[in-house]
């Protein structure tokens, strides 16, 4: 089997929710302080945490026109006064050299109109092609308990399983209505494994109570999807199912979706992550992410 070489994340949604803040910056290119006290945008970060995992190709999936956004934070020359002003703080030598590195191994692909987040991973085909891939959401976090970041524990399951691995952490009944909730079993060897039998997006809590719960877990807790996916290049097959017969959840076109079709073909594992994930994409949530990875709560 292949091992992991490529990322997809997909950066081409229109940040509504943080307007208008996102007159000036896409959301992508929010500020966020780690405990080292370096400001680095959110997608940079994403990024960084796709690279963790000895990925060595990124596609970002953009809108038209914002390619030559991401590729000036990356990879545009400095002003020579800039420049100047730089060369006085290792530091930011150190952080422009590592930009440069990041650049050497971008790519990308525009999604040309908005139709979800599943008809963006479809974009990415062409760049992924036969291989299996890490994908990541563009305006999510991700804060690791152990060592190991939470991309590399995906690929971790991924490679002792053999097939596609979803990221779960466990959440609420009255939190289901807003994500995509799977239902499995353990793993009889590893604890934080679970064979799925069935995926559905944001469902209802009595459609949960009956088809979605997982054993081993409390009464009113679920396997909620936690964006992060290590996918065989299978799942374009299924975006396109939906593409073509223009399958739609709430007008797009979902990668939950095409998960559900995937399942019924293939083995698919959920892997309860080790760690935290933060969603920036409300006022509230960025200014939470913004507090928790600079060490304020």
């Amino acid at each position: 089997m292949s091992r992991i070489r490529k990322a997809v994340i997909p950066a081409a949604g229109l940040g509504t929710r943080l307007y208008p803040a996102t007159r000036a910056v896409k959301k992508e290119l929010f500020p966020i302080v780690g405990p080292d006290g370096v400001a680095k945008p959110v997608i940079q970060r994403i990024i960084e945490e796709a690279l963790s995992t000895g990925v060595e190709e990124v596609c970002l999936i953009v809108r038209p026109g914002d390619e030559e956004v991401f590729r000036r934070y990356f990879s545009q020359p400095l002003s020579e006064e800039l420049n100047g002003r730089l060369s006085r703080l290792p530091q930011a030598i150190e952080q422009t050299e590592h930009l440069m590195e990041i650049a050497e191994r971008l790519h990308f692909v525009v999604q040309p109109t908005q139709e979800g987040f599943g008809h963006a991973v479809y974009c990415a085909r062409s760049f992924v092609r036969d291989e299996p891939f890490l994908l990541l959401l563009g305006d999510h976090l991700y804060r690791s308990a152990t060592p190991r970041t939470c991309a590399q524990q995906i690929v971790d399951a991924f490679e002792y399983t053999e097939n596609s691995v979803l990221a779960t952490q466990r959440v609420p009944e009255n939190a289901i209505y807003a994500i995509g909730v799977m239902a499995g079993e353990q793993d009889n060897q590893i604890e934080r494994l679970y064979r799925l039998y069935n995926i559905a997006e944001k469902p209802a809590a009595d459609y949960a109570w009956e088809h979605l719960r997982t054993r081993g877990l409390p009464d009113g807790w679920y396997l909620g999807i936690y964006g992060q996916y290590a996918l065989m290049p299978s799942i374009f097959d299924h975006l396109e199912y939906l593409i073509d017969h223009d399958l739609r959840e709430r007008g797009e076109i979902q990668l939950t979706s095409a998960l559900q079709l995937m399942l019924k073909d293939e083995t698919l594992w959920a892997y309860e992550v080790d760690g935290r994930s933060f969603d920036i994409g409300r006022p509230a949530q960025y200014a939470h992410t913004v507090a928790a990875f600079a060490g304020l709560i």
